[in-house]
């Protein structure tokens, strides 16, 4: 898929936890403006997601659970799954115009870590619904 990214994340862990670096400026294009984070809880079993954005870069990644991310480009027809989550701890960067959700594999609620590179518009909210993952 064009413009998509995966960028592998470093986890750090001791006996108190773990670290982990989100997001960095280097990920983001360069003299970008910083949009908006949001952290979205699924529950086993449950789907989020099933849109696509016309104008913003997101960014996805599981923090805790396990999950696959279901990606679509509506112009070729290229579908493509994403491990993501416990022991595969990657962000992807997904582009404009690709259809994108999450399903919650696991047997815990699954935490999910969502950049995107503009805020929320009420007046025009650019998320267009489609499904992909039930």
């Amino acid at each position: 898929m064009k413009d998509l990214q995966i960028i592998e994340w470093d986890k750090k862990s001791d006996d108190r936890g773990w670290f982990l670096k989100a997001l960095s400026r280097e990920a983001l294009p360069q003299g970008s403006e910083f949009g908006e984070v949001h952290v979205v809880m699924a529950r086993p079993g449950k789907t989020r997601g099933n849109h696509f954005h016309k104008q913003k870069n997101e960014w996805l990644g599981v923090m805790a659970g396990q999950g696959t991310l279901a990606l679509l480009d509506p112009q070729s027809g290229e579908r493509k799954e994403i491990a993501l989550g416990d022991g595969q701890m990657k962000l992807v960067k997904i582009p404009p115009g690709i259809v994108h959700a999450i399903k919650n594999l696991g047997d815990r609620d699954m935490t999910v870590f969502v950049y995107t590179d503009a805020p929320f518009d009420a007046d025009n909210p650019d998320t267009f619904y489609q499904t992909i993952l039930e």
